[in-house]
């Protein structure tokens, strides 16, 4: 008897995220790509360049520390006052006074410390240094919004920034530790001035693609903050961990590397450092998880503060850079996770709400680099890495315990805005 056979159905070919080609091919992505990019060096430059300087001109990493904190600080708490300002008045109108601003401030406190002024007087200065850095990086991601619209390539937009604020976090110190050790002291400061001040000014340049600026929703009266949103905060107290392990890395490695005679090993750890973030990022960016984003971060979190946990047992060159490269292969996971996160709990001001991760991170770099810088004065050497460690595993506390709050909590959230006031939703 002849038997029948049931044709299998044809499979469907696996949907695939757009790649990252067909995203740059955007019709007017690289008119703010570029300008953006190097606009946002300030996140990865200002704190180290400003560590060197003024640990040059005093020889204190205590007094270089405590500067670069006061600027971090006041980059921190102004960041999302010009998210919620950018989302009311445009991009531009807060752009440009925000880069003249800021290249004034940098070039003053450069004179102050290479003149060897009081202290109080680089305090003083790094307040309006830091408050003016502009906010780069959100302003980007709105724009990808108005790009792209309602486009499959919304997701690739997203994760190519989560990649890129990787980037920006780890060249921009490498940068600034090549130019202040192999140039002058002063280099990386004036570097980080004049890429915030040519890039910014080129980037606010670029009208065609700004997104519109929503005047009926700031004419209807104060808009919810995006700190509101329960799980937005415990995303602060997260990326407070990861700015730790960034500034408690800068100033460690650099007193390491000069408490055995070998200044110049400093930019080659934190190569190390910086290869394993970025290709870590690359890959976050183009894998499509399965995972919930809540899971990946919480493990990834885990596998940091196990990570940074050792580096203050580091007695070699050798070993510190393997543990090094292991650190920063496990930060681009949180970070990027993190962005996924905040854009599924914020469904409306996105430019604040990114704003208030990305003054996080730099509000725990400068902490991270005032007591590592007091921990190196005062204690042994190599005690700055006692810092990352204590930032991570404080911030994983919190996460555990605060995990249930990292869900979409849409009745929570501030209202919906339309599309270009706020960002695109990262996805990892």
């Amino acid at each position: 008897m002849a038997s029948t056979v049931t044709p299998r159905p044809a499979r469907r070919p696996e949907a695939r995220r757009p790649g990252y080609g067909q995203l740059l091919r955007t019709p007017g992505a690289w008119t703010f790509l570029l300008p953006g990019f190097a606009a946002r060096q300030p996140f990865g430059m200002l704190t180290l360049s400003l560590v060197l300087l003024v640990q040059h001109t005093t020889g204190s990493y205590g007094a270089a520390g405590a500067v670069a904190a006061v600027t971090g600080t006041s980059m921190a708490l102004a960041a999302p006052l010009a998210g919620r300002l950018t989302d009311r008045y445009g991009q531009r109108a807060v752009l440009v006074p925000s880069v003249l601003a800021h290249a004034a401030a940098a070039a003053l406190l450069l004179v102050l410390a290479l003149s060897h002024a009081p202290l109080w007087a680089l305090f003083a200065v790094a307040v309006p240094t830091g408050a003016t850095v502009p906010q780069i990086g959100p302003m980007v991601r709105a724009r990808w919004s108005v790009a792209l619209r309602d486009s499959p390539l919304a997701s690739t937009a997203a994760a190519f920034e989560s990649v890129t604020d990787e980037f920006t976090f780890v060249i921009g110190p490498l940068l600034a530790t090549a130019l202040c050790t192999a140039v002058t002291p002063a280099a990386g400061l004036v570097a980080e001035a004049t890429l915030t001040l040519v890039g910014g000014l080129l980037f606010a340049a670029s009208r065609r693609t700004q997104p519109p600026v929503d005047r009926a929703a700031g004419s209807r009266g104060r808009r919810a903050s995006a700190l509101r949103v329960p799980g937005v905060r415990v995303l602060v107290v997260a990326f407070l961990g990861v700015g730790c392990v960034f500034g408690g890395m800068q100033v460690s490695l650099a007193a390491f590397t000069e408490a055995i005679d070998r200044p110049g090993l400093n930019g080659v750890l934190y190569g190390i450092f910086a290869a394993g973030n970025m290709l870590s990022g690359l890959a976050c960016g183009a894998i499509a998880w399965r995972v919930a984003p809540r899971h990946r971060l919480l493990t990834g979190y885990a596998a940091l503060a196990l990570a940074a946990s050792a580096l203050w047992a580091a007695d070699s060159v050798l070993l510190l850079a393997a543990l090094g490269l292991v650190v920063g292969v496990c930060v681009a996971p949180v970070i990027v996770t993190g962005f996924t996160l905040v854009g599924d709990m914020v469904l409306g001001a996105r430019t604040e709400a990114f704003t208030w991760l990305s003054g996080a991170v730099a509000l725990g770099q400068a902490a991270a680099a005032t007591v590592a810088g007091q921990f190196e004065d005062r204690l042994w050497d190599g005690a700055g890495f006692l810092v990352p460690m204590i930032g991570v595993l404080l911030a994983l506390v919190t996460l555990l315990a605060a995990r249930s709050r990292l869900h979409p909590s849409p009745d929570l959230s501030p209202r919906p805005s339309p599309v270009g006031t706020g960002s695109v939703r990262p996805v990892a």
